[in-house]
């Protein structure tokens, strides 16, 4: 009876063998999220984020001329991409490294990679063009050019040392003929300074072939007009100002003309003190001799009468007249000839000479004025052309300009002519 409880639990045995063998290889228990990992097992690699260079510009050429005022094309590559992340019309142009502020491009052509320029002049940049055009040697000179934003640096270029476009200082054109305007009046100034009274003594020419003295306030006043004259044509030239005429040249200029005119007055009543002078000497000279004449005949009746004691007392009252006549005409024709050798021309003896000098010889107030006006000639050219602009002359400069001019003017009225 115990065989059939046997066959049972072999049976049972076998039928959870076989449930066993049916679900496959017993798998390990998945790991806790917050369990540590062990020593053995691998970690995950995370992924590698691969930096991109920013792609920047090159200026590859320039078209147009350079120079202020004009326009000019620059072709660059790579443009179009760095505009992408990057504002175009903030860049500007880039002359011998110099970022030429608020000249921004007036027209942009990414596609094309092309920026066009109008160069010209504003307060930002003023200092570095006046920089690149003072002071000029020729009428152009070799610089390098590139573009950039104006806080930040110059792209790379072809327009290196080694290949530098040239900047145009004054255009050949219009500088001959400014040139030529120039030198005319220059000519025309001089030859009529020569051979006329444009800036000499007035009055009637001395002698045939002589002329008049050089006059100093005059002479001053064609320096400093030639001078301001030149020079304004000058910077419009080169940088296209018209209003570039300073307070203090006024000033300047004023004093200059009222140096003249004050010689010019103080001259112009010593001559007609003097014309009032022979007039009243003359008007008395013809009194006198007609007093002569009759005393002269009074006294040729009374010689002629018979001689009584009145004819004898009258006769002497009549050569004391006649005496006194006759000395009265001595000193008036000798005041005469004194005031005809005053307003008598004189010939102009040299430029120098004629400026620095009078009837007593040189005087040193004519020397102080010509100097100063010598040296503030030199500060005014030098100021022209290294920075392109009218020198502002300071207060104290002025006054000492107008200092000398009223001592030139003081001792004018004892001065002879």
């Amino acid at each position: 009876m115990q065989i059939p409880k046997l066959v049972q639990l072999t049976t049972l045995v076998f039928i959870t063998t076989g449930a066993v063998f049916a679900q496959g290889p017993t798998q390990p228990p998945a790991p806790s999220p917050t369990a540590t990992a062990s020593p053995t097992q691998p970690k995950a690699v995370e992924p590698t984020v691969t930096a991109v260079k920013e792609v920047k510009p090159r200026v590859i050429s320039m078209v147009g001329s350079l120079e202020l005022d004009d326009i000019i094309e620059i072709d660059l590559e790579n443009l179009e991409q760095w505009a992408e992340t990057n504002d175009a019309s903030k860049l500007v142009p880039y002359i011998n490294g110099r970022s030429i502020k608020g000249n921004y491009p007036e027209e942009i052509h990414l596609a094309r990679g092309r920026l066009i320029y109008h160069l010209e002049i504003t307060p930002e940049n003023k200092e570095v063009w006046t920089d690149l055009l003072g002071a000029p040697t020729s009428i152009r000179h070799p610089v390098t050019l590139s573009v950039g934003l104006e806080n930040g640096s110059a792209f790379d270029s072809v327009h290196v040392r080694g290949n530098p476009v040239m900047l145009t200082v004054i255009s050949p054109v219009y500088g001959l003929v400014a040139l030529l305007v120039i030198a005319a009046t220059l000519t025309l100034l001089l030859w009529l300074a020569r051979k006329t009274n444009i800036i000499r003594e007035p009055g009637p020419v001395p002698a045939p072939g002589k002329r008049r003295p050089y006059n100093l306030g005059r002479a001053q006043m064609a320096f400093w007009f030639f001078l301001v004259y030149a020079s304004y044509m000058s910077i419009w030239l080169i940088t296209s100002a018209l209003d570039t005429i300073t307070p203090s040249l006024l000033a300047l200029m004023g004093i200059s003309a009222g140096t003249a005119l004050g010689e010019a007055l103080i001259d112009n009543g010593k001559d007609t003190t003097r014309i009032n002078q022979v007039q009243d000497l003359t008007a008395e000279r013809q009194a006198v001799e007609q007093s002569i004449s009759q005393s002269q005949s009074d006294l040729d009746a009374n010689v002629a009468a018979s001689a009584t004691v009145a004819d004898q007392s009258n006769r002497d009252v009549l050569n004391r007249q006649l005496t006194d006549s006759r000395t009265r005409l001595g000193q008036i024709n000798q005041q005469l000839r004194a005031l005809d050798a005053q307003q008598a021309p004189t010939a102009s003896a040299g430029f120098l000479r004629d400026i620095l000098s009078d009837a007593s010889g040189y005087s040193f107030h004519r020397f102080q004025i010509f100097a100063w006006t010598i040296v503030l000639g030199i500060i005014f050219v030098s100021s022209v052309y290294n920075n392109l602009t009218m020198p502002e002359f300071s207060t104290t400069l002025l006054g000492l300009m107008g200092l000398s001019a009223g001592t030139y003017i003081g001792f004018k009225f004892p001065e002879q002519k």
